[in-house]
């Protein structure tokens, strides 16, 4: 199945310049929601994944029924003050700003074996911000697993150490 068939580009939007990748028109469609699902569950099972961690809210899409599938648990990173308990946090520089992201304390527990699941790698921040926090818990991130890789932007280049995959590769440079 071609994944790119499903994902429809949004000229100038959010503003002028940018081609934006819509993934909510493969979710639409359950039989192309469902490849996608099962091949990260695929490659997050042949990483060895003894938990998956996802970033709001786009992760959670990806993320949460790839844990179902393999029957392990889900971790959510989300904004500050977003999660009821003690948490830790990273803050990360954006192109205009900085942003936070937090995971509970004890969602991850020393030396297990992490995957990340978001939608798009773009420019890589959000992607490293998981990866510190998976670190700070003393977690290993045995990979990172994307809907989409836009390679011309320098995120993917960034995270190819971590073993990063994309169902879909698109070089359409964004600016």
């Amino acid at each position: 199945m071609n994944l790119n068939d499903y994902i429809e580009v949004i000229p100038d939007w959010p503003k002028k310049g940018i081609q934006f990748k819509d993934i909510t028109t493969l979710m639409q469609n359950g039989e192309a929601y469902r490849y996608a699902v099962d091949e990260m569950a695929r490659l997050a099972k042949e990483a060895g994944a003894e938990v998956i961690v996802g970033p709001e809210s786009r992760g959670f899409m990806f993320g949460c029924p790839v844990a179902t599938a393999l029957k392990i648990g889900f971790v959510p990173v989300r904004k500050p003050n977003k999660l009821p308990r003690e948490t830790i946090s990273y803050t990360y520089e954006l192109e205009y700003g900085t942003d936070t992201l937090c995971m509970h304390r004890e969602s991850i527990k020393p030396g297990q074996k992490v995957v990340i699941i978001d939608d798009i790698v773009a420019l890589g921040g959000t992607m490293e911000a998981c990866i510190n926090l998976v670190e700070q818990l003393g977690g290993h991130v045995v990979g990172i697993i994307a809907l989409m890789g836009l390679t011309a932007l320098p995120g993917v280049k960034k995270l190819e150490s971590y073993g990063l995959k994309c169902l879909i590769y698109d070089d359409v440079e964004d600016k």
